[in-house]
Parts: C-alpha cells; sequence; structure tokens
C-alpha cells in the first residue's frame, strides 16, 4: 500500500517559454506538467516500464508571465491493475493559487510495451487524497 507523496519541482519562466501574447505557451506548460507528473509516478515503479496514455486536462486559471518562477507539486493518486493516475498543480512559487491543474494516466508496460500488472495500491489517507482518488477513478468512465 502506497500514500500519496508529493513531489515539487520549479520551473523559471524565460522568454522562450512565452507566446505570442508574452505568456507562458501551453505546449511548454504541457511539457512540464507530463514530466512533473511522470516524476510522481516513478515513484512507484521503475521509469522505463512506464508511458504516458493521456492528459485528462490543463484548467488554466490565470496566464503566467516571463521572470514568474512556478511550482509544479505532483502526486500519485490511483492505481488500477496496469495504470497508474498522477494529478499536478502548479502555482507561482509562495503562493497557494492554483493556476493550472489537472490528471494524467500512465500504463505500466513489459519490455515489449504490453500493459502489464504493477501491484501498485493507492492508500488516500487525507480528504483531498480521497477526492483526487475519486476524481481519478471516474476518469474511465
Amino acid at each position: 500500500m502506497s500514500t500519496p507523496k508529493e513531489f515539487v519541482t520549479h520551473r523559471l519562466i524565460k522568454s522562450e517559454d512565452l507566446n505570442h501574447h508574452g505568456t507562458l505557451f501551453a505546449g511548454r506548460s504541457a511539457e512540464w506538467f507530463v514530466e512533473s507528473s511522470f516524476i510522481a509516478a516513478t515513484e512507484l515503479v521503475k521509469p522505463q516500464n512506464l508511458i504516458c496514455v493521456k492528459m485528462h486536462g490543463m484548467h488554466f486559471s490565470k496566464p503566467v508571465r516571463l521572470g514568474d518562477i512556478v511550482r509544479f507539486s505532483s502526486k500519485t493518486v490511483y492505481a488500477g491493475k496496469t495504470s497508474i493516475v498522477a494529478y499536478t498543480k502548479v502555482s507561482l512559487r509562495g503562493s497557494q493559487d492554483v493556476i493550472v491543474d489537472g490528471f494524467i494516466s500512465f500504463v505500466h508496460v513489459n519490455e515489449h510495451t504490453k500493459p502489464t500488472p504493477h501491484g501498485v495500491v493507492i492508500e488516500p489517507k487525507t480528504e483531498e487524497d480521497k477526492k483526487l482518488y475519486e476524481e481519478a477513478k471516474n476518469l474511465k468512465k
């Protein structure tokens, strides 16, 4: 049994990360979002056995600008037989206000990239983790 554990990474927003409006390009954010989620998921399984299969959405609530430092906070919140779902939220460093959040599903695979049971069981303890567990569980429906 595994309890969700938070992993945090930070990024400095530089000019090459911006779109034509001068705010963080969603594609760059998606890259970092997947990477952060992957780091959390590989705490439970070997990185070489995990592939990303679906980004369930990234919901932006406000723009990120040049010079901002963003904090990606990720944790694995659900595990099926072969799947692992991570939840990631993004905020400006020093703030609790969520700028972007969402779920990403990964599949545990063997050396031939065929889905393989991983044996991971997630046991949420906090109310927040229980809520995220249920949301992630219902993503398949």
